[in-house]
């Protein structure tokens, strides 16, 4: 008898705890539905106000690039009748660049070989025969406008109201401000920018020009040859922080499987637009220009894991851009874009300052393949060394 009572009680105790772990299993099954239901909801949230942000920035730049526009076509209006001389100069070309946009075009000349422009004058200012003798030379000096500067329209207004800032962040010092004669930042009193480039040939009224750091549609002003016996200081002296190679450059550059199979497919648009012969010799750019890091220093020094979509930071010098340069993915790694030759280049940098390609797709936002009196590979293939 006594041994049957404790088989009731155990098969009670049993039915007992059976049905306590069935309601605990309910229970915690519920909170996690819950749960899931609020992340969801959070995660929504989140791309929403992403969306809204990443529309209220390209609305702020189409507004700065129609007021670029506005002051380039009536500069007098802007003036504040400052009682400053004027001196007649104009554009007297146009650079047909590789580099679609600032964001990943070279903060400094030469630094990337493979480069590409060509430097188109304008036949009714500049006769074909201003360029005699040009050819002889192996590099040229460039004087350009930064014509893509935000902040242009503040240089018409009085010097109490400009807001001009005598400093500016300098890549090289971490985001350290520097004095900007002491740089060669893009906002300038003056907003006109120095270069020098290779001349690899010259036709018609044309320049092919390599080893530039000029983003397409740069508005040139001068060219002069490059001068090695004058041009060239030897012994010339430098602060210690421009000597810095290593903050800038990175440790390797790869390119994923997919990546060939996706710049075949873009190459068949752009091929008739392109400066570059093949896409393989395409795919050698690429890894020249990323082998220095080219984001801004906000973003070189945000944290990897950040799920974040913004435009790029604006950089001391003429590399950052007003365009999306960085995104984010669910995995939580930031990505990052370089479009060159209307292509869009999506790559990831670790900590180590290991690049991966990802892939490359047509760049939505540039109107590359539209523009039929670009120059390409074809026109100057003859006369490429």
């Amino acid at each position: 008898m006594s041994s049957t009572r404790y088989s009731i009680l155990a098969l009670a105790l049993a039915s007992l705890f059976s049905a306590s772990s069935a309601i605990s299993f309910y229970i915690w099954r519920k909170n996690l539905i819950e749960w899931d239901s609020k992340l969801k909801e959070l995660k929504k949230s989140l791309n929403s106000a992403l969306e809204k942000c990443a529309s209220e920035r390209q609305g702020r730049i189409r507004a700065q690039q129609a007021l670029r526009k506005a002051v380039v076509a009536q500069p007098q209006a802007k003036s504040e009748n400052l009682d400053i001389p004027s001196y007649p100069m104009a554009p007297i070309g146009i650079v047909q660049s590789c580099f679609s946009t600032r964001n990943g075009t070279p903060r400094q000349p030469l630094l990337v070989p493979l480069a590409r422009a060509s430097l188109v004058f304008d036949s009714t200012r500049v006769p074909p025969a201003s360029l005699e003798g040009l050819e002889e030379y192996s590099h040229c000096w460039i004087i350009y406008v930064f014509h893509l500067n935000t902040d242009l329209e503040k240089l018409w207004k009085h010097p109490s109201k400009s807001k001009f800032k005598a400093k500016v962040r300098v890549p090289r010092l971490k985001g350290g401000r520097m004095g900007v004669f002491a740089t060669r930042s893009p906002h300038r009193l003056c907003p006109i920018g120095l270069t020098v480039a290779k001349v690899e040939a010259v036709q018609g009224n044309m320049v092919l020009l390599s080893g530039v750091d000029l983003v397409d549609g740069t508005p040139v002003l001068d060219i002069k040859p490059y001068l090695p016996y004058c041009d060239s200081i030897e012994g010339a002296v430098v602060p210690n922080w421009v000597m810095l190679d290593s903050m800038l450059s990175v440790a390797s550059v790869g390119f994923s499987d997919d990546f060939s199979s996706s710049l075949l497919d873009c190459w068949k648009s752009v091929e008739k637009k392109s400066l570059y012969s093949s896409p393989d010799e395409l795919k050698s750019l690429v890894k020249q220009a990323l082998s220095w890091d080219i984001r801004s220093v906000s973003q070189r020094n945000r944290p990897h894991n950040n799920l974040l979509k913004i435009g790029s930071g604006d950089a001391s010098d003429n590399a950052s851009d007003l365009d999306d340069s960085q995104d984010g993915e669910a995995s939580g790694e930031l990505i990052y874009h370089l479009i060159l030759d209307g292509m869009d280049f999506s790559y990831k940098i670790d900590g180590n300052g290991d690049v991966m390609v990802k892939e490359v797709h047509l760049s939505s936002a540039i109107s590359f393949g539209n523009n039929k009196k670009r120059c390409n590979f074809l026109m100057w293939k003859d006369k490429i060394k």
